[in-house]
């Protein structure tokens, strides 16, 4: 059985239930193409039979996020594809009803250009969308290339740096993590650096994949959410068991069918407030 490069992966609940689901011996189809994609390909997902999270276990590591992945999924066309998912109409964006659900949500909780910090932001697309609503955005990502795109193309700060390691970032009222827990190997860490970057009565929105929805679909092993970039794939217990861990409690957690199909769990959360 492949190991995980990184070493032991858990499911939030501790990790003693977990089993073999199922293996891989070739991608996905739908799976992006990585120099290590042919020959000796191998790898495990393992589902949990008490929170229903899923683990996939291979031992090319998360690396190929600093580099390898900017590379073969966007290349060059960082601009181009910005440019293509921004001109889709709102019946047929992610993004869109991303930025709907956060400006709805916020309205009466947040203040008014509240300080959003985008942790891993890509092509940046919800936060160009979010800015027009009047919040002050940061984007922050590992690869320079997606903080200079977020800097230079849609005009909002930008840091690049690993948000495990960042220092200095400031306070932010609203703090997204849209499809980034799904790729680190400590996704309880991860979320738990939020806390430390969130101001008094802030909120953070969470986006991860859907496994046990899109397990339970025709395609299964072979759609998006579990292609090789997706360490984790979550349920909604594994969800609320993830935010308890790093301190927070969800106020919302809800099941998605986006427009691109993608099988969803989007959660507001706020700081855990344990009693005295």
């Amino acid at each position: 059985m492949p190991a995980s490069a990184e070493g032991p992966l858990r499911c939030p609940c501790g990790g003693q239930f977990l089993a073999e689901a199922w293996r891989y011996e070739r991608p996905p189809t739908v799976e992006t193409r990585f120099s290590f994609s042919g020959e000796g390909y191998e790898r495990i997902v393992e589902r949990c039979a008490a929170c229903g999270h899923f683990v996939s276990r291979h031992p090319f590591g998360t690396e190929l996020y600093r580099s390898e992945y900017v590379d073969a999924t966007y290349g060059d066309r960082l601009a181009a594809e910005f440019e293509r998912i921004m001109a889709l109409p709102d019946e047929r964006s992610d993004n869109a009803g991303r930025v709907a659900r956060i400006v709805e949500f916020a309205h009466g909780r947040l203040p008014d250009e509240a300080r959003v910090l985008d942790v891993g932001s890509g092509l940046c697309v919800f936060l160009a969308r979010l800015q027009r609503h009047g919040f002050r955005c940061t984007a922050l990502d590992p690869d320079a290339r997606a903080a200079e795109h977020a800097r230079t193309v849609v005009g909002v700060e930008a840091v690049c740096a690993d948000f495990l390691e960042a220092d200095g970032l400031g306070e932010f009222e609203l703090v997204t993590l849209n499809k980034v827990l799904e790729h680190v190997a400590d996704p309880v860490a991860m979320l738990t650096c939020a806390g430390g970057v969130l101001a008094p009565g802030g909120l953070v929105y969470v986006e991860v994949p859907d496994g046990e929805a899109a397990a339970a679909d025709p395609d299964g092993p072979e759609r998006e959410e579990f292609t090789i970039e997706h360490l984790h794939v979550f349920s909604p217990a594994s969800l609320a068991l993830l935010a308890a861990r790093a301190g927070f409690s969800p106020l919302r957690l809800e099941r998605l069918r986006e427009p691109s199909s993608k099988y969803t769990l989007a959660a507001f959360l706020s700081v855990y407030d344990r009693p005295s």
